[in-house]
Parts: structure tokens; C-alpha cells; sequence
């Protein structure tokens, strides 16, 4: 992109390499993307709110606040049928700490043990956009699949060994390339571009 040297600053209200490389994939041609730390925020966000949508504005807006610039979040989690929706925003501290993959998907094999296949789940991301004297945009991105009774795959993080996708192939199997195609994270960002460009429309 010609314009790529003056591209508008967006600040990812996340430290977590993993996103930050999947936001900048995504989002990298449109926004200089920068993380809270090199934006001079090393905060933990407390993340109370009761949905994702709440979540995803919460951590959104105070980097805003605290930055003056526009700024993006994410909260994301997997819901399973079966589970009635959990782990849902629980999803990154299910085992009782915050960011124990390994531990969240023992929990989650575990609690599963007694179910039969298919065991249908989806991943969930609520995006949210805050910019100085605008209107938030918040919408919701969703990827289909089943949960699988051991893991596969050395790629990925969180539950992507477990998410057989429609791909047939789990989360931590598939390249970046499909992930960032076909992913909750994608298809929530992807809307919130579409709003931002009807906005201007």
C-alpha cells in the first residue's frame, strides 16, 4: 500500500504475542498496529464484564482513555454445546489460572468424557473499535466446529489443539494463512471494518 508510512495508528489492548501477530496479519495493511506495551500501557485490564462484548470494549476503552488513540480489543473464548455455553469468558482461566492452556484443556477433556461425538462447540470474538469522539463499534465474529476427544497439532494456542474446524483439520494443524481466514477473530474483525466503512459511506 502506497500509503503504508502514514497509516493511522491502532493500538491491539493486548501483550499477548499470539494475537498481536493475528491482528497485525489481518488488520496490518489498513493501521500501523502497535501493542498496549509499545504504546507505554503495562496494565492488567480487569476484564469483569459478563459477556464478550463487555470485555472487548472494556480493555478497548482504557487504552483509549489512556492514549488518547484509537484502540482495539478482543475477548474471545470457546463455548461447547454440551457444557451449555462454557467455558465461555471464562474460557482463558477455566482450570482457575489465567493462561494455563494446558491445564484449561485437561478441564475441558475431562468435563467432556462422558460426552459422545459429535461434541459441537464454536469459537467466539467479540471485537471492539473506540476512537476519540466516535461512536464504539462492537460486533461479533463465530467458527463452528467440534471438540475432539485428544489434542492435534503443535501450532495454535488455547483450546486450537481440541477445535476441529471446517477444515476438518484443528486450529493448531492449519497454517496461519486458513486460520486467519477462516477464524472467530477474523470474521469479527471483518465486520467491524464493514461498519467502519458504512460509517464513512
Amino acid at each position: 500500500m502506497e500509503e503504508s508510512k502514514t497509516l493511522e495508528r491502532l493500538i491491539v489492548a493486548s501483550n499477548n504475542k499470539n494475537k498481536l501477530r493475528e491482528f497485525d496479519a489481518i488488520l496490518g495493511h489498513l493501521f500501523q498496529v502497535v501493542s498496549m506495551r509499545d504504546a507505554g500501557i503495562d496494565a492488567d485490564i480487569e476484564e469483569d464484564g459478563v459477556t464478550f462484548e463487555d470485555n472487548a470494549l472494556i480493555k478497548a476503552q482504557y487504552v483509549m482513555d489512556h492514549t488518547g488513540c484509537a484502540a482495539i480489543a478482543d475477548d474471545s473464548g470457546l463455548e461447547v454445546d454440551a457444557l451449555g455455553g462454557a467455558p465461555g469468558v471464562y474460557s482463558a482461566r477455566y482450570c482457575g489460572r489465567h493462561g494455563d492452556d494446558e491445564a484449561n484443556n485437561d478441564l475441558l477433556l475431562e468435563n467432556l468424557r462422558n460426552v459422545p461425538a459429535p461434541r459441537t462447540g464454536r469459537y467466539v470474538a467479540a471485537i471492539a473499535l473506540v476512537r476519540p469522539g466516535k461512536q464504539p463499534i462492537v460486533r461479533r465474529g463465530t467458527c463452528d466446529g467440534e471438540i475432539l476427544f485428544e489434542r492435534r497439532g503443535q501450532g495454535g494456542f488455547g483450546y486450537d489443539p481440541l477445535f476441529q474446524c471446517e477444515t476438518g483439520e484443528t486450529f493448531a494443524e492449519v497454517s496461519m494463512e486458513t486460520k486467519n481466514a477462516i477464524s472467530h477473530r477474523k470474521r469479527g474483525i471483518v465486520a467491524v471494518l464493514q461498519a467502519l466503512s458504512e460509517e464513512q459511506a
